[in-house]
């Protein structure tokens, strides 16, 4: 099948041609074949609009302005052969100038009208396409599971006899071959022009994409598992329909089940076509609240229906199944093709996998999106979640703090801060006693001023080493110029985490050697070393005044750091947590520390108070105690957390050893929402938007985070939406 702008075409009775007008609905049959047709393809320009057919025994090209013209006539139309007896043709494509044409015949690629033949494949070729940008590349993929790249030299020879020039053309360089990407046939390809990027489809619904920017070397960008985002996206809808008690035609549309009745198969999700789709030409008429007008589209077609993925996030924005339309006779499919209508309307044309049958579906994009959509917005709207707080009240502590208070008879509530309360202390119970002077000389001269003293001077290099808080303008490129390295330590030790304080003048280092260093903001000295953990440091928090730090190791022990001072102001030790503590922050404007311990986190309020008792040094007077524990859903490890401390918040973000992350509000004293398989491995690291004070920010953009998994890169999230 083929399709393009209104036309679409396909075989009649096997052997004959039939071009079909959507405009007018006129057909025009066209014969010239003598075996079956087994391929077809529209040309790249639309004056004059060329189609091509091929079959066992001949290649076609049928200018259809002519044959249209010739049926006027009362005449037989009439095609150019441009190859025969190539075998059995899969699949052909025009060059971007028409000019050429590349036939997948067997295992060869024939580039017909430059008479050259690529070979390399093991296996039959199923699809090749030429990049709109680099007219000499062909790109080939094969049952054999691999692709190609190839690069296509014209080379001249003239040969000057009577007026007659001969001009030979011949290929040669194979660019580029991947190794076996996957265990079934590579069926589709497309190229994206526009962020320059081959996405290719196989049998098994298996998706991806690599990347054609010349220092990415092929590298892959993205492995999409079709089967299981339409699953997840059906039940997605299915569950948001029947939560908010409507919809009961989208859930028997979307609802997946997936046990199995005994007896049954697993069927596979073959990818037929890879076509790009202009989602926001669907609703020209509306305002889209979908998507970001930045992001591209495509359409895959398969077996069983028609998806539209989203490019910049590789989920599903819609999904239309054959089998749910009673009119539609057709329900696995062979082939199909894709063209857009004016009034933004999509054609499908699919064939039957089993009977000889053509159906034309009339897709409109714009209603499918709303449809499947309105629940999910309806439900999210009930959730809504925002990182900055509209209230302040928080009802999980308050019977706490009065409990506290009941018990001590002193404390409402506990402060951060360094207790100042002067108290008694013995008179000689110093370092050093001032001697009485009865045992020395007797002083001969009274008080003379000194006349000659000298003012101290200024160091400049203390005033002007402060970072002054500037705005930051958002117009300017990040700061990605590399600018100093320098060695932590003499022997090379891991670093495992660094954290910049608020106001950029200190860097803190967590190291696997148990030491936490403190450089200034130019990394020319070491403001401070602080070491007592028996284990690597495994997380480093600055206070919101940034006088205090927090480090958590893999002693299982958290100790709070004064900067002033290398005794730690507060130690948590081993016998308060089962396994290694592998974060901790300060929460609620240094009101709260989290930290996580094995499945779940802890939310701790704390005192701190830096004053010694000379006869009881040993005696730590600062207080922590347990507000409450918060176990994280079907995991066996928290691996990464995450909340705001410049400001207040409630949402704290977590990620599980199980791929999901996981968002708790402590105002309501729980989870709130969970998104699994976030990604295709543990999440390692999330980091939130929590401002700054170079910049001003839109409230909106604080509900902005990022997680990164090894393996996986980074994604961007919303919290609004939990896409």
């Amino acid at each position: 099948l083929a399709c393009s702008h209104h036309y679409c075409a396909f075989p009649v009775s096997l052997k004959e041609l039939c071009i079909w007008n959507t405009a007018t609905d006129q057909p025009l049959y066209l014969s010239g074949h003598h075996y079956s047709i087994s391929a077809l393809s529209f040309g790249s320009k639309i004056n004059p609009l060329l189609v091509c057919s091929a079959s066992h025994e001949r290649v076609i090209v049928w200018n259809l302005d002519e044959c249209t013209q010739k049926v006027q006539e009362g005449l037989t139309p009439r095609g150019i052969v441009i190859g025969t007896l190539l075998g059995m043709v899969l699949h052909i494509r025009f060059s971007p100038d028409d000019q050429q044409v590349a036939v997948c015949a067997g295992n060869q690629i024939y580039m017909l009208t430059i008479l050259a033949e690529l070979d390399g494949h093991l296996a039959p070729v199923t699809a090749a396409e030429f990049c709109t940008w680099e007219k000499s590349m062909l790109i080939s993929v094969s049952e054999d599971r691999t692709f190609k790249a190839r690069r296509l030299y014209l080379s001249l020879y003239i040969y000057i006899f009577f007026y007659l020039k001969v001009w030979d053309y011949s290929t040669s360089q194979l660019i580029y071959q991947s190794g076996i990407i996957t265990a079934f046939p590579l069926l589709s390809l497309l190229i994206d022009e526009e962020n320059k990027q081959i996405i290719t489809g196989c049998a098994e619904g298996q998706l991806w994409i690599f990347s054609l920017i010349s220092d990415h070397n092929y590298r892959c960008v993205a492995h999409i598992d079709l089967k299981k985002e339409q699953e997840k996206f059906c039940n997605k809808v299915w569950k948001s329909a029947k939560e908010i008690g409507e919809g009961q035609n989208n859930s028997k549309l979307c609802k997946t089940d997936n046990t199995r009745p005994e007896g049954s198969v697993e069927t596979s999700l073959p990818i037929l076509l890879i076509e790009h789709c202009d989602f926001f030409v669907c609703f020209h008429n509306e305002g889209n609240t979908y998507s970001s007008q930045n992001t591209s589209y495509f359409w895959i077609g398969t077996s069983t229906g028609l998806l539209v993925i989203n490019l910049a996030n590789f989920e599903l924005e819609a999904f239309l199944s054959y089998r749910d339309y009673s009119d539609l006779s057709i329900r696995i499919a062979r082939s199909c093709a894709l063209t857009r209508k004016a009034n933004g309307k999509v054609l499908c044309l699919i064939t039957s996998m089993f009977e000889d049958m053509i159906a034309v579906l009339e897709v409109n994009l714009a209603a499918l999106v709303r449809t499947q959509h309105s629940d999910l917005l309806l439900c999210g709207n009930e959730k809504s979640l925002s990182v900055i707080a509209s209230s302040y009240i928080f009802p999980l502590l308050s019977n706490h703090f009065r409990v506290i208070g009941h018990k001590c008879g002193k404390l409402n509530y506990f402060t951060t801060g360094v207790k100042n309360t002067v108290k008694d202390k013995p008179l000689v119970f110093h370092n050093k006693i001032k001697s009485s002077g009865y045992t020395a000389a007797p002083r001969m001269t009274m008080f003379s001023p000194n006349t000659n003293q000298k003012k101290k001077e200024v160091s400049k290099s203390k005033t002007s080493g402060k970072c002054k808080n500037k705005e930051y303008p958002l117009e300017s490129y990040p700061p990605i110029k590399y600018k100093k390295e320098i060695p932590v330590t003499c022997k090379p030790t891991p670093i495992f985490c660094v954290q910049y304080s608020g106001d950029g003048e200190l860097l803190a280092c967590g190291q696997a050697d148990k030491t936490v260093l403190i450089f200034n903001s130019s990394l020319t000295d070491v403001h401070n070393v602080f070491s007592g953990h028996d284990g690597a440091v495994n997380s480093v928090g600055w206070s919101h005044d940034r006088k205090w730090l927090v480090s958590a190791s893999e002693d299982r022990t958290l100790r709070v750091w004064s900067i002033c001072n290398k005794e730690p102001a507060l130690i948590l030790g081993k016998e308060k947590f089962c396994k290694a503590v592998r974060f901790a922050q300060f929460y609620f404007i240094d009101t709260f520390i989290l930290l996580c311990c094995g499945a779940e986190f802890h939310l701790l309020s704390f005192h701190l108070d830096t004053t010694k008792d000379d006869l009881k040094r040993y005696k730590q007077k600062s207080v922590c105690k347990l507000v409450q524990k918060f176990p994280m859903t079907s995991t066996m490890e928290i691996t990464s957390l995450s909340a705001v401390n410049e400001f207040y918040s409630y949402i704290v973000l977590t990620a599980g050893s199980n791929r999901a992350l996981e968002v708790f509000d402590l105002n309501a004293g729980c989870s709130t929402a969970v998104i699994k398989e976030a990604h295709v491995r543990s999440v390692h690291q999330i980091c939130q938007n929590k401002g700054s004070s170079f910049s001003t920010q839109q409230p909106e953009a604080y509900n902005l985070f990022l997680t990164t998994a090894a393996g996986d890169g980074i994604k961007l999230w919303d919290l609004r939406t939990l896409r």
